[in-house]
């Protein structure tokens, strides 16, 4: 890609509109008007060309808003109806296909599809924009369509339960681009658009990185890191003579445990991420490649977990590589025995 290219992305929302969502009706067009408002904001700050797709589904899929410049797109308040069944994997199928006909010339283009939906498939084999009438072929048809589609393109899906988690792996979606929401309440619903706007931002600041596709958009934590996504990042390792690592042996607050083991604390030693918990935007992270202690931290690490400038809750999935560290502002900050401290000499 030349200099003068422009990044540009495809996104698309496909929105459940079967009759268990008309009590959310309202809801839905507030949250998918604030991810077309928040699009069009980084879309402007990080220079990205964005287009949006939206579709709705449930007895059939229709699509109501196609491939719009997002600095001109108008509410979904006109455009959203709930009633009928719900066609998910028609919706999977056809919103694909078409998007797949949309041409990709003179630029990086990208594709991003969320999908929404509060309920199991259960009306696709009645669904014309479905190739097959039978239920496990459209399983098939949609797990073989995820395996072809181009590395610049992201298929995830938010889903009500464990059960459609468990069918959305059945149809080929990889695990960290699906996620669980409460569909019972607006408050659920509310914390769904959070999620999708996180993802988004994980994606948009990764393009930027040379990042295309993403088999882990809703991903926070470590298994969001790899070799491949330190180097995208831009990451150089923090010099070995700049840090040490302590073993922490027993409960005690971080000054303490500094001191004792016979160093001077400054405020912002980082302390192993062990358990799932809420990080500030203020504070930094680091990053431990296992094999060999190397430590990479700064801005970039942030955005190589796929943290927002926001307040976010990280989870310490396990990754069998990397280990994240975060920056205590707090001297009584409790150490769990058994992790490491690192300290920034």
């Amino acid at each position: 890609m030349s200099g003068s290219q422009n990044y540009i992305n495809h996104v698309a929302l496909v929105l459940d509109a079967s009759s268990s969502m008309a009590h959310l009706s309202r809801k839905v067009v507030e949250v998918a008007d604030q991810q077309i408002a928040y699009l069009a904001r980084r879309s402007r700050e990080l220079d990205q060309e964005t287009r949006v797709t939206v579709y709705v589904f449930a007895d059939a899929v229709e699509c109501v808003i196609y491939d719009k410049d997002v600095l001109r797109m108008p509410s979904l308040k006109e455009l959203y109806r709930a009633g009928g069944m719900t066609a998910l994997l028609a919706a999977a199928l056809k919103s694909q296909r078409e998007l797949a006909q949309t041409a990709q010339l003179y630029g990086d283009h990208s594709f991003l599809t969320f999908v929404l939906t509060d309920g199991q498939e259960n009306a696709s084999h009645r669904c014309e924009d479905a190739p097959s009438r039978d239920a496990r072929e459209l399983v098939t048809a949609v797990a073989d369509m995820m395996e072809t589609q181009q590395d610049n393109w992201t298929l995830a899906v938010l889903v009500p339960d464990q059960m459609g988690k468990r069918e959305a792996m059945q149809c080929g979606f990889p695990r960290d681009n699906i996620a669980v929401w409460d569909a019972t309440s607006t408050r659920g619903l509310e914390e769904a658009g959070q999620v999708i706007r996180q993802a988004t931002e994980n994606f948009m600041v990764g393009r930027t990185q040379g990042i295309r596709g993403s088999r882990a958009v809703f991903s926070t934590g470590a298994d969001a890191v790899n070799k491949d996504t330190i180097k995208a990042a831009g990451l150089t390792p923090v010099d070995p003579s700049a840090y040490q690592l302590i073993p922490v042996s027993r409960d005690a607050a971080i000054r303490d445990w500094v001191v004792e083991c016979g160093h001077t604390y400054r405020t912002g030693a980082f302390y192993q991420l062990s358990k799932s918990e809420r990080i500030q935007a203020r504070k930094r992270i680091a990053v431990l490649e296992k094999k060999t202690d190397r430590v990479y931290s700064g801005p970039e690490a942030r955005a190589l977990l796929g943290l927002p400038d926001t307040e976010v809750r990280v989870r310490p999935d396990h990754n069998d590589h990397f280990t994240i560290f975060v920056q205590s502002t707090s001297v009584n900050r409790k150490l769990v025995p058994h992790t490491r401290l690192l300290l920034m000499l």
